[in-house]
């Protein structure tokens, strides 16, 4: 039953990660193939936004070696609409090999806190910015939008929970940097819906309205809806989820899967918050994909559908 709640937003965009996000944390290689089966599907699915990989060199994520052969053949196979679709480069390097291939929508990924950075990018929560600049002006400066992504937002299993203030400071200074959009996130899962609002609010308070913000969230606590719901109720619109809930994060392992679209999808219906995707078609690919991983979907919503 559809029961809409008032003040809530008409529509939400959902950024679908499962490709990249996801993938990104398999114990095991999945060919290539089937990688862009999964793109084709969630876009045939409805999905306005899919994150198809990572321009990261092979040293740090195996999963995504093939960024390049993926991206190719979805552009031979898909034309204008591959292109369209975001990538993540973490350097210049990475952004070399996207510009190649004429995408058109790419993202980098900051940390929030200083031992994230140091271990994640080998870097200092302040000199973390020497890296991306370069990144993001010549991404600007070539006509591509630019999402930034913050870690640890809401909590850090080196350093426990993060000051707000700190927060803001980080996706401020992307924002100073080019960025379009900031996408924050609940790393390790630990999020309450009044930490949310909170972050929204100081957000809003330094100047960034909710409408340049997207909330990623992952289920470690199952509070991931329970914070969407906060979210809404700050007026954030866009929501970042991942088919099936796969995936984590190779750095924090205490991370469990993120958000899945499926759940977000149910949810946001059973509101009558429009989406525009189909939920069974995401449910069957994830299914499919749960195949070719050899284990069960961890998506509540798709074990129930199934």
């Amino acid at each position: 039953m559809v029961v809409p709640e008032p003040g809530l937003p008409d529509r939400v965009t959902i950024y679908e990660v499962g490709p990249r996000d996801g993938l990104q944390n398999e114990a095991t290689t999945v060919p290539t193939e089937v990688k862009a089966e999964f793109v084709r599907r969630l876009l045939a699915a409805g999905l306005p936004i899919v994150e198809a990989t990572s321009f990261v060199h092979p040293k740090w994520v195996p999963q995504l070696a093939d960024a390049a052969d993926l991206m190719t053949g979805l552009v031979a196979d898909l034309g204008d609409t591959a292109r369209e679709l975001p990538v993540l480069v973490p350097n210049e390097r990475g952004l070399d090999r996207a510009l190649a291939l004429g995408m058109r929508h790419v993202a980098v990924f900051a940390s929030a806190t200083e031992t994230f950075a140091q271990k994640n990018l080998n870097r200092t929560l302040t000199s973390q910015f020497e890296m991306f600049q370069p990144t993001m002006v010549r991404a600007r400066d070539a006509g591509l939008t630019v999402r930034g992504y913050v870690s640890m937002c809401f909590g850090d299993p080196w350093e426990g929970a993060v000051d707000v203030d700190q927060v803001v400071g980080v996706g401020t200074h992307l924002l100073t940097l080019g960025a379009d959009q900031l996408s924050l996130g609940d790393t390790i899962g630990v999020a309450t819906p009044g930490h949310v609002r909170a972050l929204v609010e100081a957000f809003g308070d330094a100047g960034v309205g909710p409408e340049r913000l997207a909330l990623h969230f992952h289920d470690t606590y199952g509070q991931a809806l329970t914070n969407v719901h906060a979210g809404l109720q700050a007026g954030v619109t866009t929501y970042d989820a991942s088919a099936g809930g796969l995936g984590g994060c190779p750095y924090a392992h205490s991370a469990t899967g993120n958000l899945a679209t499926e759940d977000l999808l149910w949810f946001l219906t059973g509101l009558g918050i429009e989406h525009g995707v189909d939920l069974d078609a995401v449910a069957a690919t994830s299914v499919w994909m749960a195949g070719q991983l050899g284990r069960p979907s961890p998506s509540a919503v798709v074990r129930a559908l199934a």
